[in-house]
């Protein structure tokens, strides 16, 4: 998951507003090539355990879901899915991850599903960044549901 330093590193700076602290690859793009979804590695640089493996740098995602967080949107989604399906969520998620660590490893990992965490939600961005990368997330598909915009989302390249 080496990412030259390119084009794509510098918009990817300019999108998170700082340097990544790992390596990472494109995991999804917009149809203009503008990265959308960044897959980090499940460690930092530094070692340090990188619970999230899918991050929306897209600044119009996260807007669309900044606004729809901000008006309760977390608990009727955990409502409406339930905790049961959430629950596979994140360990289908954290099965994932686990699965891009060497099986010799031995020093601290990575733990919890969706933005680290094991139960319910604790962030819509890393659902819909997981959901836009083509994981199966119930939570993914809850988001798109409300956020979609046809024709600035319909062509997006995976990869």
């Amino acid at each position: 998951m080496q990412e030259n330093y390119s084009q794509d590193a510098v918009t990817v700076e300019n999108l998170l507003g700082r340097k990544p602290q790992g390596n990472y690859e494109i995991a999804v793009r917009r149809a203009d090539g503008t990265p959308r979804v960044i897959k980090n590695s499940p460690f930092l640089s530094d070692g340090t355990p990188m619970p999230t493996t899918y991050w929306l740098i897209d600044p119009e995602d996260k807007l669309r879901i900044s606004r729809l967080e901000s008006s309760g949107a977390i608990n009727q989604a955990e409502s409406e899915i339930g905790l049961e399906k959430l629950r596979e969520t994140h360990l289908a998620y954290e099965q994932q991850r686990n699965d891009l660590i060497d099986e010799n490893y031995d020093g601290p990992r990575p733990s919890g599903g969706v933005g680290g965490t094991r139960k319910g939600i604790k962030c819509l961005h890393a659902h819909y960044a997981w959901f836009l990368a083509g994981g199966n997330d119930p939570v993914g598909v809850w988001i798109e549901d409300r956020i979609r915009v046809p024709s600035q989302h319909s062509q997006e390249i995976n990869g």
